[in-house]
């Protein structure tokens, strides 16, 4: 089997194990910035793959699992791990042990973009939801 089809199968299995997993305590931990929904980010629990970037490759998948954690994967690595969170409208997500602040610029149900403050100079990313790709026989 491809291998990024393998890894994209096992981001939506992640998806799918914490979205039934997903208790009040976790909807707790998360502070809603002032422009999202009271209850739940509506970017949360979804696979986003990255259309346009100022620095991540297009194609980039990006999912921010209700626990807190942010699975990244892409056509040419393999997958990595890092945490998010979202706490008195402060959203941040942390990749390799740094901490980056993020602006989200817009979210809808097809569309995610953000701006994250890296420390070599800010990146946006643009990203909707992933296509789901056809498993190889």
């Amino acid at each position: 089997m491809n291998p990024f089809i393998q890894r994209t199968v096992c981001v939506l299995a992640l998806v799918l194990a914490a979205a039934c997993s997903e208790t009040s305590d976790t909807a707790d931990k998360l502070t809603p910035a002032a422009q999202l929904p009271a209850s739940k980010p509506g970017f949360v629990n979804k696979v986003w793959e990255v259309g346009l970037s100022s620095g991540v490759s297009p194609g980039m998948l990006y999912v921010f699992l209700s626990d807190g954690t942010l699975a990244m994967t892409s056509p040419n690595s393999k997958a990595t791990f890092g945490a998010w969170t979202l706490k008195d409208g402060a959203f941040t997500m942390i990749e390799d042990s740094l901490a980056y602040r993020v602006d989200i610029l817009s979210l809808s149900d097809d569309a995610f973009r953000i701006r994250s403050h890296n420390p070599g100079g800010s990146v946006e990313i643009s990203m909707v939801p992933a296509k789901s790709a056809p498993l190889a026989p």
